[in-house]
C-alpha cells in the first residue's frame, strides 16, 4: 500500500449562543456552565478551551479531553490546534471536578503552567484555568496563580 498525504480539517458547528465578552472569571465561569454538560458534570471530569479574541470575546470552544471521576487528559497540543486555526489571541482553559470541591490538585497547577509556558511560545494568552465544583469554582488568575 501506497503512503498518501492526509488533509487535516476542523470543523466548525455553529451554535445558537451569541458571542459575550469575558470581563472577570465570573462572566467566565457562567460561559462554562452553559457548555459542559449539567447531566454529567458530577460524573466525570471534561477540559475545555475557550478561544478568544483581541477584545476577549468567545469565538468558540473545544473539548479536549473527557476522563474519569478523578482525571482527564488535556493535550496542550489539541488545545492550541484550536487556537490556532481559530485565529485567537488568547485562550481560557477549564474543567470540572465532579466531587464538587473546585480546589486545585498540584497536577492541575502544573499542567496549567506548562499550558502557559506552550501559549507563550506562540503568542497566545493564558488568561485563566477556571476549575467548575458544585456551584462554585476557582480561577488561578483571581488567586494570583497566572498573572
Amino acid at each position: 500500500m501506497k503512503n498518501v498525504v492526509k488533509e487535516y480539517r476542523l470543523k466548525y458547528e455553529p451554535t445558537q449562543r451569541e458571542a459575550t465578552i469575558l470581563r472577570d472569571s465570573r462572566d467566565t465561569s457562567e460561559e462554562l456552565r452553559k457548555i459542559f454538560d449539567p447531566d454529567t458534570i458530577g460524573l466525570f471530569e471534561s477540559f475545555f478551551a475557550l478561544y478568544l479574541n483581541q477584545s476577549n470575546k468567545v469565538k468558540g470552544f473545544l473539548k479536549i479531553g473527557q476522563g474519569g471521576m478523578t482525571q482527564t487528559v488535556a493535550d496542550p497540543r489539541l488545545l492550541l490546534m484550536g487556537a490556532l486555526d481559530s485565529l485567537s489571541t488568547a485562550v481560557v482553559i477549564a474543567h470540572n471536578h465532579p466531587s464538587g470541591n473546585p480546589r486545585p490538585s498540584e497536577d492541575d497547577r502544573r499542567l496549567t503552567q506548562k499550558i502557559r509556558e506552550a501559549c507563550k511560545l506562540l503568542d497566545i494568552v493564558l488568561i485563566d484555568h477556571i476549575i467548575l465544583g458544585d456551584g462554585s469554582y476557582y480561577s488561578f488568575r483571581d488567586h494570583g496563580e497566572l498573572i
